[in-house]
């Protein structure tokens, strides 16, 4: 796979990755435009944007974007995250001239009319009103809130039905203008490329992205919150036990591969620490998984177990332990080369795909981590057991989290 950065002058970045014989070619547009960019009293904008951004341009009518996408036999989708946005189609190689400049025309040059503004507004507010149905999603929000506040991170990326219904198309508008712009904005292509690929991007509408001297200004680092409180939960089925640590920012890559070491041989696989001893052998946990929320300005390490309410306490005080040990460096060789072989096996298969590609590619052109794709595969020969111990396992240690027990209510 062969990969090419470069920058327009606007100050917008570019990447390419030529795969040969690629079924499909993803397009993929990023910004720095995501909720934590968003104002006071604009929590929601930049998920409401994304919708909006769907309903026409100054060319393209509302609908049409999508039917002549399909036309070329592809497909587009969108994500808004707590740190950026971004923006994909996914098409036949020979139609990826005509797909980005249907792409960029959507993205650069927005409608936003009232009329449709107000029903898309009513779609967002329903969206809201579903998620804070959802037990997963409560509980997820709570810890959130408890963990990262007052940080921007702290906030739902949906917002809330307050701040959604007093957003106007002008704030919208004003949002757009000041965030998607040349230096917040990157453009990734992965799948087979045609041979004019340079020229097609460098002649295109990205250029047409305001420059400005200096990024968006983002808010201070993450603080975090340690401490332990118990929720009662509606529609909640069984008990559940979450637990939230601090994870170092995402430039901090090395660091980051060395926590998935440990969330790996945590609760990955029948062999992994609490699962043999939780699920397999003494049965009171249902399932477990810790995932890892990698942030710009600090995330979080997410451990979730679902067990039956009567083992909570029995539970909880079993996974301390084991966070116990594992912050003494009580690991064997073998465990750290299991977890090591899960770990590169899951890069592998997090490659296999054009649009998988442009998700790593694009985000680390975004934020200016250019190295090579399969980086972490050489990256994870330097840890050792010895300097988990010392960088990593600590991280863990059940003193330093939050902890939030949920329960059905009554």
């Amino acid at each position: 796979m062969n990969v090419n950065h470069w920058t327009l002058p606007n100050g917008a970045t570019c990447v390419v990755a030529d795969i040969e014989q690629s079924t499909l070619t993803c397009i993929d547009f990023w910004c720095k435009g995501g909720s934590l960019y968003e104002m006071k009293d604009e929590e929601g904008i930049a998920h409401f944007l994304e919708h909006m951004i769907f309903k026409g341009s100054k060319s393209l009518k509302e609908g049409e974007f999508d039917l002549r996408i399909e036309s070329l036999g592809g497909s587009s989708n969108a994500a808004t995250g707590l740190d950026d946005v971004h923006y994909h189609v996914l098409l036949p190689p020979e139609k990826v001239e005509e797909g980005l400049k249907l792409l960029l025309e959507l993205l650069l040059f927005p409608k936003i009319e009232p009329d449709a503004f107000e029903m898309e507004k009513e779609v967002v507010l329903e969206e809201i009103a579903q998620s804070i149905e959802q037990p997963d999603e409560i509980i997820y929000m709570k810890l959130l809130k408890e963990c990262l506040t007052p940080h921007r991170y702290s906030k739902p990326i949906l917002g809330n039905e307050k701040t959604i219904k007093k957003i106007t198309p002008e704030q919208m508008k004003l949002f757009h203008k000041n965030h998607y712009v040349g230096k917040n904005c990157s453009l990734c292509i992965a799948g087979e490329l045609p041979k004019e690929i340079f020229s097609i991007v460098n002649n295109s509408k990205l250029n047409e992205l305001k420059a400005i001297s200096e990024e968006t200004i983002k808010s201070k680092k993450t603080t975090f919150n340690i401490g332990y409180k118990n929720e009662t939960i509606p529609r909640l089925e069984g008990g559940r036990i979450l637990k939230a640590w601090k994870l170092p920012p995402a430039k901090e890559q090395i660091l980051i591969l060395g926590a998935e070491i440990a969330a790996t041989m945590l609760c990955e696989g029948k062999n992994s620490f609490i699962v043999k001893k939780l699920r397999e052998e003494k049965r009171i946990i249902e399932s477990i998984d810790i995932d890892l929320q990698i942030l710009e300005e600090g995330g979080l390490i997410l451990l979730d177990v679902s067990c039956p309410e009567e083992n909570i306490k029995t539970a909880e005080s079993e996974i301390n332990f084991i966070l116990k040990e594992l912050a003494e460096g009580l690991v064997a060789d073998k465990d750290l080369e299991r977890a090591k072989k899960l770990v590169i096996n899951n890069i592998y298969f997090g490659l296999e795909l054009s649009t998988q590609i442009t998700s790593i590619l694009g985000n680390q052109c975004l934020w200016g981590r250019h190295q090579p794709i399969l980086q972490s595969v050489e990256d994870i020969s330097y840890w050792t057991t010895s300097r988990l111990k010392k960088l990593i396992f600590p991280l863990f240690n059940p003193k330093s989290a939050f902890t939030l027990i949920a329960e059905p209510e009554k």
